[in-house]
């Protein structure tokens, strides 16, 4: 498992690399929510997601053990990107399995990272079935985007950052897909910050970690339909499960109205051009899931990598 330790010691190995993000405030999200909020804008990170934490971790071990044998992963993108910039500042090769259906910019970066992309059909088969296989056939081991003991880590640096800058959080809310963020900054906040509450925030249309919190066991997705394309994984992995049933404290769901009309506000209002996975904690204020009134509230923006053509045309349509 993953301890704070850990943490602390991936802080160390990403320093220099990662970007020390900025926590931004609104008087108008403030005034809406009648709370104080922190939004820690890890768009704003190397490769445009917090990802490049967890990536450049994990990688930066393997070189400090004089591995810098090639690796392979699957993602949507934004792990796909930030694992393949780390691999190209580490001098590692980086092989990506991404659905055909990733957006473009993500596809389109990830290549531009240096690594291999091997495009497949959700519909057709899974990418952690392709995965294996192909880590099999080629002798590569597997970096996976989410359930890895050094990409937890990684993660969990940012909240660790986020409370040095404002220690004082009474509620931290970050996006849920894989567990691998929500892991990490759950071990943080319980190290440093017990007394905070810690909330996932899931999208409706990929709730199978909202129902895994609910009924105690492990529950499962298939390929959901969601705008928020980051958190469209099958299920909660074996490290992340145990960590966020012991340290999470609530996960909430907020439809896919919702997520997109939270994305077109921060643009609007915060001038910041959030992804809509992105927007998913702050969704979850705007829509009423978490009662934030009086207190101080962490939310965590997580990306930003979006397809700005693609995303005008739903904002048409909101």
């Amino acid at each position: 498992m993953v301890s704070y330790a850990d943490i602390e010691e991936a802080s160390r190995r990403i320093g220099g690399y990662a970007v020390r993000t900025p926590v931004l405030t609104s008087r108008q999200a403030d005034e809406d929510a009648n709370a104080n909020l922190f939004f820690k804008a890890e768009l704003f990170q190397r490769t445009g997601a917090f990802k490049f934490r967890g990536a450049f971790n994990a990688l930066a071990m393997r070189a400090e053990q004089g591995n810098l044998t090639g690796v392979l992963t699957f993602s949507s993108g934004n792990h796909g990107q930030a694992l393949s910039r780390a691999g190209q500042i580490l001098g590692i090769p980086v092989t990506v399995v991404m659905p055909e259906d990733a957006p473009q910019i993500k596809i389109a970066a990830t290549r531009g990272y240096g690594a291999e992309i091997i495009l497949f059909d959700r519909n057709e088969l899974t990418r952690e079935a392709l995965g294996a296989e192909l880590s099999a056939e080629r002798g590569l081991d597997i970096i996976h985007p989410y359930d890895h003991p050094d990409i937890i880590a990684g993660q969990g640096t940012m909240a660790r950052e986020f409370l040095a800058e404002v220690p004082d959080l009474d509620v931290l809310l970050v996006c849920l897909g894989g567990g691998g963020l929500l892991s990490g900054s759950a071990l943080t906040m319980r190290a440093l910050r017990p007394q905070a509450q810690v909330i996932g925030v899931e999208p409706e249309l990929a709730d199978d970690a909202y129902r895994s919190f609910k009924s105690g066991t492990l529950q499962t997705v298939e390929n959901p339909d969601t705008i928020a394309d980051g958190a469209r994984t099958p299920s909660l992995g074996k490290l992340t499960w145990p960590l966020v049933r012991e340290n999470v404290n609530e996960i909430v769901t907020v439809s896919d109205e919702a997520i997109l009309a939270t994305t077109k506000w921060i643009w609007e209002r915060m001038k910041v051009a959030v992804e809509p996975t992105g927007a998913l904690a702050y969704a979850a204020v705007r829509s009423g899931k978490v009662d934030v009134k009086g207190q101080r509230v962490g939310i965590v923006l997580t990306g930003g990598n979006v397809d700005v053509a693609a995303l005008a045309s739903l904002f048409q349509l909101d």
